[in-house]
């Protein structure tokens, strides 16, 4: 089984970026590994640090990507769910995605763990969570993860003291790895403001971390995903 995950994964990671053509003519400049990440990232909308630099609005979205994705949103549902945000909520959100400099290197390894994911990973978004709630008092947290990233997020929530978890307003897992073991729900958490995504033939919500095809298409439920985060903060 691991073998299958860590193949299928790597198959992910060479998905995560699209090939960019270089006219024949032009010298092709060669950049160190660390620059054509962040270049990847800033292409495809994978990194957003609107908490970070001081903003604030109604509502704050955090998001933690699935395991090798670029950035701290990813490529497969975290911008397109942000932008969904935007359009749902007139602009009134701002978007935070849980990165390797807060603890979360989104690694393989860390899948297999008890928890599926890493005890750094699910306090650096601990972190960001009590960071909005001090900066911004006043706004809507919303959340979200995919893949390890929903493993963060559940094993977050459930870390919250009281006052901090009355904050947020809705959780959205995608593909989500405990999905078997927590029967579908954030354990402790509002199951009227949860909602999991998992497609039909994705075993990694079935208890296993097989991945198949049908756990790279989340994208496609990004836009009833933000509609669900946009009616439960209105409410």
């Amino acid at each position: 089984m691991k073998s299958t995950f860590f193949a299928a994964l790597a198959m992910l990671s060479v998905a995560s970026a699209l090939p960019v053509e270089q006219p024949i003519e032009q010298p092709v400049e060669v950049l160190p590994v660390e620059q054509v990440s962040e270049l990847d990232a800033r292409q495809f909308g994978a990194n957003e640090d609107d908490l970070k630099d001081g903003k604030c609005a109604s509502n704050i979205f955090i998001f933690a990507r699935g395991s090798t994705e670029i950035g701290n949103m990813g490529t497969i549902c975290g911008p397109q769910t942000c932008d969904g945000l935007k359009e749902e909520l007139n602009d009134d959100v701002i978007c935070q995605g849980v990165g390797t400099i807060d603890g979360y290197v989104a690694d393989l390894a860390s899948n297999f763990l008890s928890a599926n994911t890493n005890r750094m990973a699910i306090n650096g978004a601990v972190g960001l969570i009590e960071q909005a709630t001090t900066q911004c008092p006043g706004s809507n947290i919303l959340l979200s993860g995919y893949s390890q990233g929903s493993a963060v997020m559940t094993n977050a929530i459930q870390a919250l003291d009281a006052s901090t978890k009355s904050r947020v307003k809705g959780v959205v897992m995608f593909g989500f790895t405990r999905n078997s073991q927590d029967d579908g729900q954030v354990p402790g958490f509002s199951a009227a403001r949860t909602k999991v995504f998992c497609a039909f033939g994705d075993l990694v919500c079935s208890n296993t971390l097989t991945i198949t095809p049908a756990h790279l298409t989340y994208g496609s439920d990004a836009e009833d995903a933000a509609s669900f985060l946009a009616s439960v903060a209105r409410t």
